[in-house]
């Protein structure tokens, strides 16, 4: 295969970029795309790749006749340069921006559903990859928001979409400026910080996670900033017994959101 997209590169004229409007992302892969449009997310024109017709494509293409969205077929070179070296699977979508969201809003949805606010925090994470994993965690947990803070973190990116299988439409994420400022903020307003440690604390079937808790992830290299530390409320770490001695942030989020969910399951506090 990379020998044939070589000979077709050196024997063909450049392909005009795509023109792309002010505010415009672009979102690739099939799930993120099906997502898009089925959460009503804005979606000006869908790219698709000649030949690309079966399976979930086909899908794809009926939602957005349905929705009254343009589809147009294109070579797949023109969509590798759209999508910026994410695996687009012979699908691109020419997408408003991802709209951050506020702990407000986060607030108010637990409120919605009846059950107390359970926050993810990811501090010092770079990792796009993660990040989406992270998302997909906390939508199938039922917890109600991500933080990211505006500095030294990972941001909402096609990559994050991507990685994310369209949870991204459906998951809260706010941006904060000064961690330690939130953190303190939320504590005045009920919440228990709990933060994560590979080698302090009790373990995390210890911890109780039935009331309004915001869980701090740190990055998997350099874990949580001090000042982030100082804030928590309690430190808690996941028994490991193997040779490698850390776990990456969406495997350590998925254990702690799905002990929140049998605590309060175990509660009765769940609808």
């Amino acid at each position: 295969m990379a020998a044939k997209k070589s000979s077709y590169q050196s024997g063909a004229k450049s392909l005009r970029p795509v023109e792309v409007p002010k505010d415009t992302d672009f979102l690739s892969g099939r799930n993120p795309v099906l997502e898009a449009l089925r959460s009503g997310r804005p979606i000006s024109k869908i790219y698709i790749s000649a030949g690309e017709h079966q399976g979930s494509i086909r899908e794809i293409i009926a939602l957005a006749k349905e929705k009254e969205i343009p589809v147009q077929t294109t070579e797949a070179a023109k969509l590798d340069s759209m999508s910026l070296g994410v695996r687009n699977q012979g699908v691109v979508a020419m997408v408003s921006p991802v709209a951050y969201s506020s702990v407000d809003e986060m607030v108010a949805l637990a409120e919605s559903r009846q059950e107390k606010p359970c926050l993810v925090l990811l501090d010092q994470l770079k990792d796009p990859q993660n990040l989406g994993a992270v998302l997909r965690t906390v939508d199938a947990a039922g917890a109600h928001g991500v933080l990211i803070p505006q500095r030294r973190s990972c941001q909402l990116s096609a990559a994050v979409a991507k990685a994310s299988a369209g949870a991204i439409e459906y998951v809260k994420v706010a941006q904060i400026g000064n961690v330690a400022q939130t953190l303190t903020e939320l504590k005045k307003q009920g919440f228990w910080v709990i933060g994560t440690d590979p080698a302090e604390g009790s373990s995390y079937y210890d911890v109780d996670l039935t009331g309004p808790v915001v869980i701090v992830i740190g990055d998997e290299g350099e874990g949580m900033a001090r000042l982030t530390r100082e804030r928590c409320d309690s430190l808690v770490q996941i028994p490991m017994h193997g040779k490698v001695q850390s776990l990456n942030a969406s495997v350590a989020s998925a254990i702690l959101l799905y002990e929140m969910l049998r605590q309060r399951q175990g509660a009765g506090l769940l609808p």
